[in-house]
């Protein structure tokens, strides 16, 4: 239950290299850089209730760890995939719908920051939260 709480995005890195890999245009990329995204987490037990609210959208999303599910990205993006929990680590596979490309997002805990880091195509990227 370590991932429990609400989470504000407080800086990046690279995530502007790794939305141009994804295929986001420059205006949207730019919007999303500073799109002051808020994540709440509930964890009971293998099933998460997230809340994600941002300048674009408000969504929230049910999850079991190990059971694929859909999801779509603030650009629109439709996902297919599954997060599994390694050791203290929450792990998310996914693939996109459109050219079937493997996008993989970790988060993790370190104190009071939620790293949460994203891989696809070879550009590697992070987003830290602050526990808010």
């Amino acid at each position: 239950m370590t991932f429990n709480g609400t989470w504000k995005v407080d800086r990046n890195e690279n995530y502007e290299k790794f939305m141009e890999k994804m295929g986001v245009n420059m205006v949207k990329r730019k919007l999303a850089s500073h799109d002051n995204l808020k994540i709440t987490i509930e964890q009971t037990g293998d099933k998460f209730h997230v809340k994600e609210s941002s300048n674009f959208r408000n969504i929230e999303i049910d999850f079991t760890l190990g059971v694929n599910f859909e999801y779509s990205l603030a650009d629109g993006t439709e996902l297919s995939g599954a997060w599994t929990m390694e050791g203290d680590t929450l792990k998310g596979v996914f693939h996109r719908k459109d050219n079937g490309k493997q996008l993989t997002t970790i988060r993790t805990i370190q104190g009071d920051e939620l790293t949460q880091s994203y891989s696809y195509e070879g550009v590697d990227a992070k987003r830290i939260f602050k526990r808010s």
